[in-house]
């Protein structure tokens, strides 16, 4: 007995309870915490009393609420855990009612009294959610939220905020208790809802379902959908569900300002869509095997059930490309914010560069559909807008480039982008209206212009740098700088001791020559006679004879 006794307070590790340890161990600041809690609650003053009752219960109810959401999840796979969880949440309910009982001693103050009041009807109302008492899971509610209102009205901001992010948790709650009740406008209101954000963690599965239900009420008058000049025959429900449902979802998506909750939407929405491609893929295994049994000889052609295939991915695609479009938009502004925690990584061009190559990816498992392949204008849209995706893409590559100081290959990548978006221009002019929610390629080419400016300046004075890039980067142009001044290269030597500004000495260059003369008049003159002369030098004698031998007359 007295063994016994000793073992009431320990605590063992069954089985079960060891295989929810993570592989590393559960870690506690056991003393840390005691030492906060006790400045905190009471101790600081000698008030022993507050310590040991009022929080120990408030610990306890959390700690049953926390075991019964961990359940909760877990019973998702494992429905048997369900009944534990209501144990649970029983039991979390019941400490909470401890602690009001505790709360109406006079040494306690209103306002805990008020929240005591407030977190038993929050608890209670938990429990009769579960159960799907809905009336009685509804007054809990609407008493707990009527205690935080009035709460909030009488406290400071700080703790107001508290209160009123309590009330938005547990509205959802109040409407999905009206609907089953029978308040069919609360349906209205659950959308409105889940648009803002609320309806979120046990309430969230609840209401996709209803939603579910909603839409599978309206999809048995659904038969066929149209797309891209053919209707096809839509003969699965979850097919039908999916497409009814697609409006509503993207109308969702287009109206929610908050990121987060426009996140969750997109991650909805495709998970939708994955699992209905799987039912048509299981159908599209059948059919395969009646047409080998039939040996059908029109096997070329994309079957209806083929084409609603093709229609399903085409929606899964264009969405992700929609998603990491958002999300580019999202870092793009926060990229051009100034970093304020110079301890916490910000965004990167890298981080875009990786949106852009899945956005790519996407579209160009488009361009591979079946049943698509003879569709030249599909075809052309798609080649569209993978030029203006590889030119956002080129630009961030650029930038992460310039990060680095890598100036030569930055300009060359800016010329790409520039490229890219005046390829696009030329060729947008024919699409009309159908293109319409690409991102604006003339906002893309007059940030390339402004880029190109800086980039520029920013490679001439920065001088140290660029005397470090490898030669082999660079390029090997002897042209003098006087005969370039229209062409800006990284050209270092402009900053050294012996700068090439102009050629010298400078090249030859031909002249015309001094023009020359000549005497043509020579043919055309009429010389005197000379004969009389010619004999008169030839009558000299014997003496000149002998002269004209010897050349003593010449």
């Amino acid at each position: 007995m007295a063994a016994d006794k000793q073992n009431e307070g320990k605590v063992s590790l069954t089985d079960e309870n060891k295989e929810n340890l993570p592989d590393g161990g559960l870690g506690l600041e056991i003393l840390q915490i005691i030492k906060e809690s006790q400045q905190q609650h009471g101790l600081r003053h000698g008030d022993y009393q507050r310590y040991r009752y009022l929080l120990l219960v408030l610990m306890e109810a959390e700690r049953a609420w926390s075991y019964a959401m961990q359940l909760k999840q877990e019973a998702n796979t494992e429905p048997r855990k369900r009944f534990h969880l209501l144990a649970r949440l029983r039991k979390a309910a019941k400490h909470s009612e401890k602690l009001e009982k505790l709360c109406e001693s006079p040494r306690v103050d209103a306002k805990t009294k008020l929240e005591a009041q407030a977190y038993t009807a929050y608890l209670t109302g938990m429990v009769d959610f579960e159960l799907q008492e809905w009336k009685l899971a509804m007054e809990a509610f609407n008493k707990c939220k009527t205690i935080y209102e009035k709460l909030a009205s009488a406290f400071t901001e700080e703790l107001a905020v508290l209160y009123r992010q309590r009330v938005d948790e547990i509205s959802p709650n109040i409407r999905y208790c009206a609907y089953n009740i029978g308040d069919q406008n609360a349906i209205n209101d659950l959308m409105q809802m889940r648009l803002t954000g609320g309806g979120g963690g046990m309430m969230a599965e609840k209401l996709e379902a209803l939603i579910t239900q909603a839409r599978t009420k309206q999809a048995a008058t659904m038969s066929e959908v149209e797309w891209r000049g053919r209707s096809v025959p839509v003969k699965i429900d979850k097919a039908r569900i999916f497409l009814l449902g697609l409006a509503d979802n993207e109308a969702a998506i287009a109206q929610t300002a908050n990121e987060e909750t426009k996140e969750h939407l997109y991650e909805t929405l495709l998970a939708e869509c994955r699992d209905t491609i799987q039912a048509v893929r299981e159908e599209l295994k059948s059919e395969a095997k009646q047409r080998e049994r039939s040996s059908d000889s029109d096997s070329g052609k994309v079957s209806n059930l083929q084409f609603l295939h093709s229609y399903l991915t085409y929606i899964k695609l264009c969405t992700l490309v929609k998603r990491n479009e958002s999300m580019a938009h999202t870092l793009q502004a926060k990229l051009k914010e100034p970093e304020t925690d110079e301890t916490k990584r910000g965004p990167r061009p890298q981080d875009l560069i990786r949106l852009y190559d899945i956005i790519l990816q996407s579209l160009a498992e488009l361009s591979t559909l079946q049943g698509l392949e003879d569709d030249h204008t599909f075809q052309k849209e798609v080649s569209l807008k993978t030029l203006v995706y590889k030119a956002y893409r080129c630009f961030f590559i650029a930038q992460s480039y310039v990060l680095v100081k890598k100036w030569s290959e930055a300009l060359v990548l800016y010329e790409r982008v520039l490229k890219y978006a005046k390829e696009v221009q030329s060729k947008a002019k024919s699409f009309n209206n159908s293109l319409k929610d690409l991102p604006d390629v003339q906002e893309l080419i007059a940030e390339v212009n402004a880029e190109k400016y800086s980039l520029q300046a920013a490679a001439i004075l920065d001088t140290d740098e660029t005397a470090e890039v490898p030669s082999q980067q660079q390029v090997k142009d002897n042209t003098p700088l006087s005969d370039r001044l229209e062409t800006f290269r990284l050209d270092p030597t402009l900053v050294g001791k012996q700068p090439n500004l102009v050629q010298f000495p400078p090249d030859f260059q031909p002249i015309p020559c001094k023009p020359l003369f000549f005497d043509l008049a020579l043919n055309h003159v009429a010389f005197p006679a000379l004969d009389d002369k010619v004999e008169q030098k030839g009558k000299g004698g014997l003496t000149g004879y002998i002269k004209g031998i010897f050349g003593f007359g010449s």
